[in-house]
């Protein structure tokens, strides 16, 4: 058997870097650190799996630092070693926990989740027409129409804002649902819609204590950060449960959404005023608790992203413990062939060289055991 040569070496470290930035998926960049520890050392070192979920998800660039929850072996490193083998191991923490947060922002099957009405801009009878009717998908209950229904204006472009809560402080959305209603008790069976809608993503400056949903009609923006706010949807006047798909999957870094009902289209016949009316909100996406999670309100303005080593969230595919870089060794080994073309090109014409997966008697197991080496054998 002839010796083997890692192909990584023809790369100065500075074109590894520039090629490795390119990389817009996680597996690729998982096997890329299955392929070489120089490779892997220079995606922990850069910090690439950050900034690839940067790319996916602009609202993480407030992550002050990460924080590394139920990890046995946290104690050990914090009491043992030096000042750079502290700092790898901070590396290696964010490095694990975006790759594992990318990871469960892409394989996820979106579901409803869980919603908790804060507090409606204006409410026309109270309680009867509350917002706390919209978390029911049911069009009657105990024998009432059961909707929200802002007060009348004269002036249809005074907008309107539903403020909720999900279920965890760290999701991702992929649409908003919401159904208009239609008042059948009201001559015409008129359609009370918006003519567009937008949301917004974020978190309250200060914890919500207290009753929700209350009389109290205040959604003024200094209460809420938000990390997101979306193009205006336009929306149909028409009696169905609307979709608004979000052009592409958004986190709400600390569980708050608000709806903004931009426009207002139906004129109540009795009073002459606008009014906006909506029967239910239903919200799609996936909790990322309790494996993840975060802290706001730090005083810089940033916030900490927390990772439960022992924890998973619901419907996420399970990954190999030794941090998601191991990969079934046929689809690692075609993806390698698959970059040596490139890499051929980057550093001239050469000779086809001898890689250990071309014997039909090398073992797997036996070059497994040779640790003297720095690189993985290819």
């Amino acid at each position: 058997m002839g010796p083997y040569m890692d192909f990584l070496y023809w790369l100065e470290p500075d074109m590894s870097i520039k090629v490795l930035t390119y990389l817009d998926d996680l597996s690729d960049l998982c096997r890329i650190c299955c392929v070489s520890r120089t490779w892997r050392r220079i995606v922990v070192v850069n910090g690439l799996s950050k900034k690839l979920c940067l790319r996916m998800f602009p609202q993480l660039s407030r992550v002050a630092h990460v924080m590394e929850l139920n990890n046995p072996d946290a104690k050990e490193c914090a009491e043992v070693g030096s000042s750079n083998s502290k700092e790898w191991d901070t590396l290696e923490k964010e490095h694990r926990a975006y790759v594992l947060l990318a990871h469960a922002c892409t394989s996820f099957t979106a579901r409803d989740c869980k919603l908790r009405a804060i507090r409606a801009s204006s409410t026309d009878n109270y309680p009867e027409e509350s917002i706390h009717n919209t978390l029911d998908p049911r069009e009657m209950v105990g024998e009432r129409f059961s909707y929200w229904s802002s007060k009348g204006q004269r002036n249809p472009a005074v907008p309107e804002m539903l403020t909720y809560m999900l279920e965890s402080d760290f999701v991702i959305i992929t649409e908003i649902n919401i159904h208009p209603f239609q008042a059948y008790f009201q001559l015409g069976l008129p359609i009370y819609s918006a003519g567009g809608v937008r949301f917004r993503m974020g978190h309250a400056k200060s914890p919500i204590d207290g009753e929700i949903d209350s009389m109290e009609e205040s959604c003024h923006d200094d209460k809420y950060e938000w990390t997101y706010t979306s193009q205006i949807f336009p929306m149909a006047q028409e009696n169905r449960l609307q979709t608004f798909k979000l052009p592409e999957p958004v986190l709400c870094i600390g569980g708050m959404l608000q709806i903004e009902l931009v426009g207002r289209v139906q004129r109540q016949e009795i009073d002459d005023l606008f009014y906006i009316c909506v029967s239910h909100v239903q919200v799609k996406g996936q909790s990322l608790s309790p494996a993840f999670g975060v802290e706001t309100n730090l005083p810089s303005g940033l916030f900490v992203l927390k990772n439960n080593r022992q924890a998973k969230f619901h419907n996420q595919p399970s990954l190999p413990e030794n941090e998601s870089d191991a990969i079934l060794t046929n689809d690692l080994e075609r993806h390698v062939r698959e970059m040596l073309p490139i890499v051929n090109t980057l550093r001239g014409n050469v000779d086809e060289e001898y890689y250990a997966w071309d014997d039909p008697d090398w073992n797997e197991a036996d070059e497994a055991e040779d640790e003297t080496d720095e690189e993985f054998v290819i």
